[in-house]
């Protein structure tokens, strides 16, 4: 259990990860809030005496998700700290404090459970590593997507990517992902995306206006074009939905992989800022049901996993790609930002990486 001073600093470095986001508001609200949260609420009280461990619980973005949703929904008390217009960090505090008071009852239930950061953004990280794919194997894909979330990223086959030039995707799409491209473009290839399935532990179903609001509520206030992407992306679901299912994502991946693979398709397992929060039995088991199906993969019935995960030693977010059947170990292809402002596309040779290793935990959400 951390200690009450343990739980304050989190905020702290909550606030550090925001700014180093572009995210001044959001920074700025962390910030007050270790200051000037108080024993007076109940949310106050679970906060100062959480239980688990803060940083890897995400507890600071799970009140600050709550927060944004109560300014959201028009609280008057929190239209100038979340506009950015008050930016006294003892009178934010106070006024955090005192709305933590009179809204106990809403908020206490932001602390049950991590945040949902579903970002259609990171397709653009996830794409690159399918066109490596599709160079090599062919344009037709299965993707099978771990963490899903609400689902945004099972629609990559449904966006228009602008990659450094290369533009996969219908042109007609309703959002186009343009990152700002850095480096070599990646490969210029098809892509043709005959399925797209997903699981999550505590999906969203963004079909329901309310679980719709609770994950733009974790949209930071900051991020104004991620904000409108959002709810772009979101209608796009809402007219067509996604194949999305609640479970174990080490059950579900397996009983996929068992199913039969028709020819010429291109079996990926994807998933983007998921691997820190999966246990190491899950790991392991994902690991070891990847190996196995790698083994049995052919020409005719190739295999792929595809991942956008953070390495917080050198604060970047990584792409990494491999393929079956052959020999050659998970490629880093490309480097990322979080939410996929930036793309940098890496040149061959690329770095090798033991894909099974369980990387630090990070708060870029």
């Amino acid at each position: 259990m951390a200690s009450e001073a343990e739980n304050r600093k989190s905020f702290a470095i909550q606030a550090g990860y925001c700014a180093a986001m572009d995210a001044p508001i959001t920074a700025r609200i962390c910030t007050a809030l270790g200051q000037g949260i108080t024993r007076n609420s109940e949310t106050g009280r679970r906060v100062l005496d959480w239980p688990g461990e803060p940083v890897a619980d995400a507890l600071v973005l799970r009140l600050v998700g709550g927060l944004h949703a109560l300014h959201r929904r028009g609280v008057p008390e929190l239209r100038r700290i979340f506009t950015g217009e008050e930016t006294d960090i003892g009178r934010i505090g106070a006024a955090l404090d005192a709305v933590l008071c009179a809204y106990d009852l809403p908020l206490m239930p932001w602390l049950y459970g991590p945040p949902q950061t579903n970002e259609a953004g990171r397709s653009a990280g996830l794409m690159t590593g399918l066109l490596h794919l599709a160079r090599r194997f062919g344009p037709r894909f299965d993707l099978l997507e771990i963490g899903s979330s609400g689902g945004l990223n099972l629609m990559i086959g449904r966006y228009r990517f602008d990659l450094g030039g290369v533009a996969p995707g219908p042109v007609e799409s309703p959002v186009t992902i343009r990152p700002e491209w850095r480096g070599p473009p990646p490969p210029d290839a098809a892509v043709e995306i005959v399925s797209a399935r997903g699981v999550d532990i505590a999906p969203l179903d963004l079909t329901d206006p309310r679980d719709a609001a609770r994950l733009e509520a974790y949209c930071w206030v900051d991020a104004v074009e991620r904000q409108a992407r959002l709810a772009a992306t979101i209608a796009m679901l809402q007219a067509e939905p996604v194949a999305l299912e609640r479970g174990d994502a080490a059950h579900w991946l397996e009983a996929r992989l068992a199913e039969p693979q028709p020819d010429g398709v291109t079996r990926v397992l994807m998933h983007s800022v998921v691997w820190q929060y999966l246990p190491e039995a899950a790991q392991r088991r994902i690991t070891a049901a990847m190996d196995a199906a790698g083994e049995a993969a052919t020409p005719a019935r190739p295999l792929g996993w595809v991942m956008m995960e953070p390495n917080r030693d050198l604060n970047r977010h990584e792409v990494r790609v491999r393929g079956w059947p052959g020999e050659t170990p998970m490629e880093l292809v490309a480097l990322t930002h979080a939410h996929g402002a930036w793309v940098e596309g890496l040149a061959p040779p690329f770095a090798v990486h033991p894909y099974g290793m369980r990387p630090h935990p990070t708060r870029s959400d």
